[in-house]
């Protein structure tokens, strides 16, 4: 095992104890069974009091996409289009309900949290359409953030070149938060990390991509944004890495090119934390403290 925070490791040893496979040693549907056993062993009421939360359907290019709008206080200054993890295969609105009540209390923003449909059933670039769908419905009505954890942070980041590169709608920051951003599995992090020993193996990984993205397209920028040619012009950009995670240095890779492109980068890397750190909010002090950190930083941009 790596240097991990004391409370990380704590949370990490009782998932443990529960004892789940791995995501890739079986099916999708076994994965997502150990997705909501996880969830279910977490305990309730987590995150932030709103003050109002909804849910809705927006029309997509491939039916209904269901969507959860969260309100801390009297209004709301901008939104966050929210993209859940799960490798593209798992996740639910519920699963993430807790760290999008967070942002919103922190925020002072509407979250919009996005129930887009997943892989093997629905693989790339379906998710990924489901949440321009989102995007292009919640636009046009003040700031707006793309922001998302590990799959969903692939998707915010497509997000944000499909919406260069098309003309709008306009974002005006993005959030990355561990992204998948590149089918790159022989860098130092996976090498040390992708074991199994941190929430997520490199095999876990390997498996993900395979669900949802066909080896002839992993080239393409929208799946994998780390191999886009060009990231200038994206929005203002925070990215947050766990320090043992092996997504940790294609993110840093990430960081480093969208800086040298002239974007506006912060960047919160946090050693000691491992990937899913950040949705762990009233479980783990770090998890609070940067989303906190997280929801200042959209407040001040988006004057709340």
């Amino acid at each position: 095992m790596g240097p991990l925070d004391p409370e990380m490791q704590a949370i990490l040893d009782r998932r443990n104890a529960l004892n789940l496979p791995g995501f890739s040693s079986g099916s999708p549907a076994d994965a997502r069974r150990a997705f909501a056993e996880g969830q279910a062993a977490l305990p309730k009421g987590r995150g932030a009091a709103v003050s109002a939360m909804r849910d809705a359907v927006i029309d997509g290019p491939n039916g209904p996409i269901g969507v959860r709008h969260y309100i801390a206080g009297e209004r709301a200054h901008g939104r966050i289009l929210y993209l859940h993890g799960g490798g593209w295969v798992f996740g639910t609105l519920d699963g993430f309900d807790p760290v999008c009540r967070q942002l919103a209390h922190e925020s002072g923003a509407e979250v919009v949290s996005v129930d887009y449909r997943l892989a093997p059933e629905h693989p790339f670039p379906q998710p990924l359409d489901d949440a321009w769908a989102a995007l292009e419905a919640c636009a046009g009505d003040g700031p707006i953030a793309v922001m998302g954890d590990s799959a969903g942070g692939n998707l915010a980041a497509a997000l944000a070149l499909r919406a260069r590169d098309r003309g709008g709608p306009r974002i005006d920051l993005q959030v990355l938060l561990y992204p998948v951003l590149s089918p790159d599995f022989g860098r130092a992090s996976y090498e040390r990390f992708g074991k199994g020993d941190y929430l997520i193996s490199t095999a876990d990984m390997q498996w993900f991509w395979d669900h949802h993205v066909p080896h002839a397209s992993r080239g393409h920028p929208e799946a994998a944004p780390l191999a886009a040619a060009d990231l200038g012009g994206l929005p203002d950009t925070i990215i947050v890495l766990a320090g043992c995670d092996p997504l940790h240095d294609e993110g840093l890779a990430y960081a480093d090119a969208l800086a040298a492109a002239g974007v506006p980068v912060t960047l919160h890397d946090r050693p000691g934390m491992a990937h899913g750190f950040f949705t762990l909010v009233d479980l783990l002090s770090t998890a609070n403290a940067d989303v906190a950190r997280v929801g200042r930083a959209i407040a001040e941009r988006f004057g709340g």
